[in-house]
């Protein structure tokens, strides 16, 4: 493990740290911050997943988290959002499929299959590290903009019990009904749409195993509301099955990271309610 940078900000640390992956067979970055508390003593870790485009440093610089993180004694971890230099052939054709698209899940089909595990990576394999090198308690929320809205759903929908909290910004909610989630599953999964199913919150959601309150603020200005991120079928599903979710539909705002940065206390202090 090496720590590439170090930066002090509201008492607190931002790391930068690589890492050889096993579950993507490749080198990986994540940052963390550390508030000022895990000085003295173990906090609670809120994971953070990003979306298409991003890497382990576009909520770190754009989000402003961390200084209501520094107040509530939050950790914060964000992994990358895909492997890195494996470049196969296609992978940086598109924006919206291959690196910095990886969309959390466990590639079943060649080649992707030989890198793009995701979900192992964010779910086992990156707190396992975190666990071991740093002073966080073992306490943790999750929580993630557009693709990584679909991923932390997910992370949390499939292992009852691992988090205590759970948000979303403007969340893929149903993937197999829309064309990112398409593009990404049948390329990383197969045609099969049986084999979808685990990575779709919207047909997840209904056989939840623990019912923990879902956060979601999604904007009216969002250009990919209707065809892309679906929020209305998640939320029809929770009425369904009687999931507790409060979904806000913020005004004005669109997908940016300036509707991220508004908001983000709101959800802070949300996994905070739970974790402290």
């Amino acid at each position: 493990m090496e720590i590439i940078s170090r930066t002090a900000t509201f008492g607190g640390e931002i790391q930068r740290v690589k890492h050889r992956s096993q579950s993507c067979n490749c080198d990986m970055i994540f940052g963390i911050f550390l508030p000022p508390q895990a000085s003295e003593k173990p906090v609670p870790l809120l994971y953070w997943l990003s979306g298409l485009t991003c890497t382990d440093e576009n909520f770190m610089i754009k989000a402003g988290a961390q200084r209501i993180a520094a107040e509530l004694g939050l950790a914060i971890v964000c992994p990358d959002t895909s492997p890195r230099g494996t470049n196969f052939p296609g992978e940086h054709d598109d924006w919206d499929f291959g690196s910095s698209a990886g969309f959390y899940v466990n590639a079943t089909q060649e080649p992707w299959s030989r890198n793009y595990r995701m979900y192992d990576y964010v779910t086992a394999e990156l707190p396992a590290l975190v666990n071991g090198h740093f002073p966080v308690n073992g306490r943790y929320g999750i929580s993630g903009h557009s693709m990584g809205g679909h991923g932390a759903l997910v992370c949390y929908l499939r292992n009852p019990g691992k988090y205590l909290s759970v948000s979303a910004f403007a969340p893929i909610c149903h993937p197999s009904d829309c064309p990112w989630g398409q593009k990404a599953l049948s390329n990383y999964l197969g045609d099969d749409r049986n084999d979808w199913i685990e990575y779709d919150a919207a047909l997840l959601i209904g056989d939840a195993k623990e019912k923990l309150p879902l956060l979601i603020d999604q904007g009216t200005e969002d250009e990919w509301l209707s065809d892309q991120l679906k929020p209305g079928t998640l939320e029809q599903a929770c009425i369904a099955s009687d999931y507790p979710l409060q979904l806000r539909m913020q005004e004005g705002y669109d997908h940016g990271y300036y509707f991220v940065s508004t908001f983000i206390e709101d959800h802070l202090r949300h996994h905070a309610s739970a974790l402290l």
